[in-house]
């Protein structure tokens, strides 16, 4: 493997690590991008119907599938299997320790 792959896929497992993270329930310690772009009747009509906090809650439930999704695309591209993931977090650890 050379560098260039071998950086692609340690950046790819960060985004992943960092995205497993962040859709384990209850964690508040992410950072919020605003504005998002949402379809103008979604909101209106759940704020119209349940208010404020339903529609934000509805909005983050559809990130979180959207980036659920996104992040199987992430991990098949880059990894494509478990063998392949546990090798390269092999071959990571293997590189920390002749760094040091």
């Amino acid at each position: 493997m050379d560098q260039e792959e071998y950086t692609n896929k340690y950046i790819n497992l960060r985004i992943l690590k960092s995205i497993q993270e962040y859709l384990k329930p209850d964690e508040n310690n992410n950072t919020a991008i605003y504005p998002i772009s949402v379809p103008d009747d979604l909101l209106y009509q759940t704020l119209k119907m349940k208010g404020p906090n339903s529609a934000d809650s509805i909005i983050h439930h559809i990130f979180k599938l959207g980036l659920s999704v996104w992040s199987e695309k992430l991990y098949d591209t880059t990894f494509g299997s478990q063998q392949s993931l546990e090798e390269f977090i092999e071959l990571v650890k293997k590189r920390d320790k002749e760094d040091k």
